[in-house]
């Protein structure tokens, strides 16, 4: 066990709570915890923008599924995480910004009434599950790798999960924000000096990418028939829309001191989340160089080993300092987005529908209460789940959101005739179609044949359009009979 490594791990961990602790000190209503009082500037909101996706699965998941299957592996994430984030600044963060609104369930609740923002903030608050627990399970990974097996991945969940609840409990998004800012500095730096150093264990830059070519990692795009090509699109969008109507990319833009800021944040975040993945992937691919087919053994078998064995088994002390460093800050950025957004959420838009009349001060004590909470559950879940891969966990989180609350939003957004009729139904053809792809409802042939979230998404806009032109197209025809019942038999005659 490696003494010195642990105790700058154990140095780094009190460093976080310190800034938990000291942001709480400016913590004085619910706007300060939930979105930072809207005063971020450029470079915070893009730190914490870019930290809300590089998570663990960027630095352990992605690279070892990029070497597996090359680029066309990972259309999901990044390419469709990132591009989330742009066109989250493109086309939804000034509008949003506009409207001062807390949670992006406020949205939901004054374009289309009480029903749908429950149901979507209900869906949102689901969705996190899959999503944090992959944080917490790599934080067990982490710390059971950091001690040689002497402390359990289950204890090392609690433990990693206890470091990052007392920082978000205390300071919120003040303290997420600040937390962020340092922890991807030292992640940038970190990645970037211990990539450099992999080229050279491999035999330089070179090598690598020639081994990358050899393999064919370069490709992108799937065969040319129809199944191959919808199962793409679908990996794609499930994160590129599912995850823009989600309470941690809005607490982002909502922090910003202006609108400006706030789609320039996104948009710069995007672009810097996608082309800083290929850090974590080179290094995976200098593993697989100097490591030969023990490396590609790994990734195919336990892939979330391969980054920690290859930097404490072929680095230096200082290396693997950074590494962990760096690591550690992807995680822990995004646990703590991730375990303050959810709560969020449920105060404002389900907790305040039960108990109306609430005091500001009440809201923010709930919003702790429900931090608490759900992190328990998340935790007990993430236990439970022991095993499943961190980048399925992932995958697998935002297909709710995709199909039951994108739809309503973007259309909501730009499509003056959307109805609240309109939001039921995409609600209700989107989730009800996603279900039937379902093996629990025999969808298993149709799952194989076309991706159940890209059906429901679909499904969704089909919804969207017949619920809300239908119901005034019917009355208007009712409208229009009773108007020619009421004239005179000369005048109907005509």
């Amino acid at each position: 066990m490696n003494y010195t490594l642990i105790t700058f791990v154990v140095l780094y961990l009190l460093g976080t709570l310190a800034i938990g602790v000291w942001a709480g000190t400016r913590i004085k209503n619910t706007s300060d915890f939930a979105i930072a009082g809207r005063s971020l500037p450029l470079i915070m909101v893009v730190t914490t923008t870019f930290a809300t996706w590089f998570g663990a699965e960027t630095v352990m998941g992605i690279p070892a599924k990029f070497v597996q299957g090359g680029l066309g592996a990972i259309v999901e994430d990044p390419f469709g995480a990132g591009t989330c984030l742009i066109l989250v600044g493109l086309f939804f963060a000034a509008r949003l910004y506009r409207q001062n609104l807390l949670t992006i369930g406020d949205f939901y609740r004054q374009r289309y009434g009480r029903g749908i923002e429950v149901f979507c903030s209900s869906a949102i608050i689901l969705s996190y599950l899959g999503w944090v627990a992959a944080q917490i399970t790599a934080l067990g990974l982490v710390f059971s790798v950091l001690t040689n097996g002497a402390m359990s991945e289950t204890t090392g969940m609690i433990v990693g999960t206890l470091a990052v609840l007392i920082y978000v409990v205390i300071g919120g998004f003040l303290a997420v924000a600040w937390t962020d800012f340092i922890q991807m500095i030292v992640l940038v730096v970190g990645l970037s000096i211990i990539a450099m150093f992999s080229a050279d264990l491999a035999g330089g830059t070179g090598k690598v990418l020639a081994s990358i070519e050899s393999q064919n990692l370069w490709r992108f795009l799937p065969p040319p028939n129809f199944t191959e090509i919808a199962m793409f699109v679908g990996a794609g969008l499930t994160m590129m829309l599912g995850s823009i109507p989600q309470q941690d990319v809005f607490q982002r833009v909502m922090s910003a001191r202006n609108a400006e800021t706030a789609r320039n944040g996104a948009v710069i975040g995007g672009v810097s989340y996608i082309l800083f993945a290929f850090v974590p992937m080179f290094i995976v691919a200098s593993a697989v160089v100097v490591m030969g087919d023990g490396a590609l053994e790994m990734a195919r078998n336990d892939y979330q080993r391969v980054l920690p064995t290859f930097v404490l088994t072929k680095m230096p002390l200082v290396m693997q300092i950074l590494f962990f460093g760096a690591l550690l800050s992807a995680i822990k950025s995004t646990s703590s987005a991730t375990l303050l957004a959810p709560s969020t959420s449920f105060v404002e838009n389900i907790l305040k529908n039960l108990r109306p009349g609430m005091t500001d001060k009440q809201q923010l004590f709930a919003m702790r209460a429900t931090i608490v909470t759900f992190t328990a559950l998340v935790l007990a879940y993430a236990i439970a789940m022991k095993g499943m891969p961190i980048y399925d966990l992932v995958s697998a989180a935002y297909q709710v959101t995709l199909v039951g609350a994108f739809v309503p939003l973007v259309m909501g957004l730009y499509w003056k005739r959307a109805t609240t009729q309109g939001a039921i139904c995409s609600v209700a053809f989107g989730v009800g179609v996603w279900l039937l792809f379902f093996p629990q409802v025999g969808g298993d042939h149709l799952a194989h044949l076309f991706p159940g979230q890209l059906a429901g998404l679909l499904a969704g806009f089909a919804g969207m359009v017949v619920g809300s032109i239908l119901p005034q197209k019917l009355r208007n025809r009712h409208e229009s009979v009773h108007h020619v019942a009421g004239l005179p038999a000369t005048q109907q005659a005509r």
